[in-house]
């Protein structure tokens, strides 16, 4: 018999491949949550994949930082 997955497993699974689609993947998760008639259970769940999530747009945000920080040492782009 297979495994169920919970939602801890699942939320390792996720993936983004923007900072905005992170944004727009909290932005319903954050309506969500402020559904009256929302179980602790799935607002639980809820709040568990936005931090996931919040996590890949903070290290997706940090990843481009450290690019423009190197770009702007070595002087090898002009911003103007």
């Amino acid at each position: 018999m297979a495994k169920k997955k919970s939602d801890s497993d699942e939320n390792r699974e996720i993936k983004i491949e923007s900072v905005e689609e992170g944004l727009k993947i909290l932005e319903e998760t954050t309506e969500k949550l402020s559904e009256e008639d929302i179980s602790l259970e799935d607002a639980f769940a809820d709040f568990e994949k936005g931090m996931a999530v919040l996590k890949l747009v903070n290290e997706k945000i940090d990843k481009v930082e450290k690019k423009v920080k190197v770009i702007t040492e070595n002087g090898t782009e002009d911003f103007q």
